[in-house]
């Protein structure tokens, strides 16, 4: 057997040995039952439409392009305040 096999190997009991470890621990159980509930809990929500879901990402991107804007501009104004601020002061 060359290297990579046996990296492979040991590898492979590596993550064997943890499994049986988390098992003996019961951590699997926990874990089984936290995916469980958190599958009931998604069952009780109620999910927007698809015409909701589209109103709301236009929103988004109108938002998005609202708060660049503003962003662009407040740069480029202070931009130019402290370029007239370091011409007078220099």
């Amino acid at each position: 057997m060359n290297s990579d096999t046996w990296k492979l190997i040991i590898g492979c009991l590596a993550v064997g040995g943890v499994f049986a470890y988390l098992w003996y621990q019961g951590q699997i159980t926990r874990f089984a039952n936290y995916v469980r509930a958190t599958r009931e809990e998604l069952k009780k929500c109620t999910w927007p439409t698809f015409e909701e879901l589209q109103g709301q990402t236009v929103l988004i991107f109108v938002a998005i392009l609202l708060l660049g804007g503003f962003t662009f501009l407040v740069d480029i104004a202070s931009s130019h305040v402290l370029s007239f601020m370091f011409t007078v002061f220099s």
